[in-house]
């Protein structure tokens, strides 16, 4: 199942924030059926995550694959990195020209270069899932399903709050990587979460608390394999989600989505809270009858969509 990343060179891209680029580098790769002989599914990775969907190092290897949820024997899964993310030895240092929208507006050139005329779905969760909403803006007739996970149509101020936070410290730590990843798995679980696995127990060996050495691990073991500039440019990215900038309200805009709009939220999340996500299906309720809203239900917070697959599976089954 190890594949490595095909390339297209897209030629005269101009970011939102009128930044010209002669050539940027868009890769992905692709699981399943050859493209355009089966439905496809447009699977959008998260902050640290890339187009290595399954397979070895997959990251979403209990979702997708053969006879999984999304069954790769039916679909065809195309997963395109995030320029600058580092999976593909593209490196972008001027993080701040780029916005959730331009690498939605590159996703989609990407997806016309490659011939599909419409998607099966988009699914994808945090940054992965806001950026499935700006294709859909940008594209209202793109998929026939929206699937957007632990995420939301726009950055709150919550949320902006805690990429502000990532940003200080990625700029200002001499251990950025580790510090940032420290204090993300702060937004990415819970208390609840942290009670349930450590209940405040010592690591005799080192004399700290289990929580202490679990953090520092995490923070080491991304320190390994992400790059300081891909996590800077992916932290502005999850900053930027806005689908109404510079472009009209959200009814304007959510109302010519053709899509089916399966939200799909997770009670304890801290990072993109239920409530906003309950808030966007209401609004979106009063005017276009195929959009609902599920839940999961777990202490775990944010990362539940990593955690816990079984409801995952529950929720998408009719879908797929």
């Amino acid at each position: 199942m190890e594949n490595k990343p095909n390339h297209i060179t897209l030629q005269n891209f101009t970011t939102e924030s009128g930044v010209f680029y002669a050539v940027l580098n868009l890769s992905f790769q692709v699981f399943g059926p050859e493209l355009n002989t089966a439905p496809t599914v447009l699977v959008n990775h998260a902050l640290t995550g890339n187009s290595q969907v399954i397979g070895k190092n997959g990251w979403w290897n209990d979702l997708i694959g053969e006879n999984k949820t999304i069954d790769t024997t039916k679909y065809t899964v195309l997963a395109f990195n995030v320029p600058g993310n580092g999976y593909d030895e593209t490196i972008i240092e001027n993080y701040l020209d780029f916005n959730a929208r331009d690498i939605a507006k590159l996703f989609v050139e990407g997806i016309k270069f490659l011939e599909i005329k419409k998607l099966y779905a988009i699914i994808g969760g945090s940054v992965g899932g806001g950026i499935a909403w700006e294709i859909a803006a940008l594209e209202p007739k793109i998929t026939k399903h929206l699937i957007p996970i632990a995420t939301d149509w726009k950055s709150t101020d919550w949320l902006i709050a805690n990429c502000f936070l990532q940003e200080q410290i990625l700029n200002n730590s001499s251990k950025p990587i580790e510090d940032a990843r420290i204090h993300a798995m702060l937004c990415y679980r819970t208390p609840e979460s942290f009670k349930s696995k450590f209940q405040r127990t010592v690591n005799e060996e080192l004399a700290i608390f289990n929580i202490e050495s679990w953090l520092c691990h995490h923070g080491e073991k991304l320190q390994k394999r992400f790059q300081l500039s891909s996590y800077k440019m992916m932290n502005q990215l999850l900053k930027t989600i806005d689908i109404t900038r510079n472009r009209g309200s959200f009814e304007e805009i959510t109302s010519k989505i053709d899509a089916d709009i399966h939200i799909i939220g997770i009670n304890s999340d801290l990072f993109f809270t239920a409530d906003e996500n309950k808030a966007t299906y209401q609004e979106i309720k009063k005017y276009k009858n195929n959009v609902s809203y599920h839940e999961i239900v777990s202490i775990h917070g944010h990362d539940a969509f990593l955690i816990e697959y079984k409801q995952l599976d529950n929720l998408l089954q009719n879908i797929f």
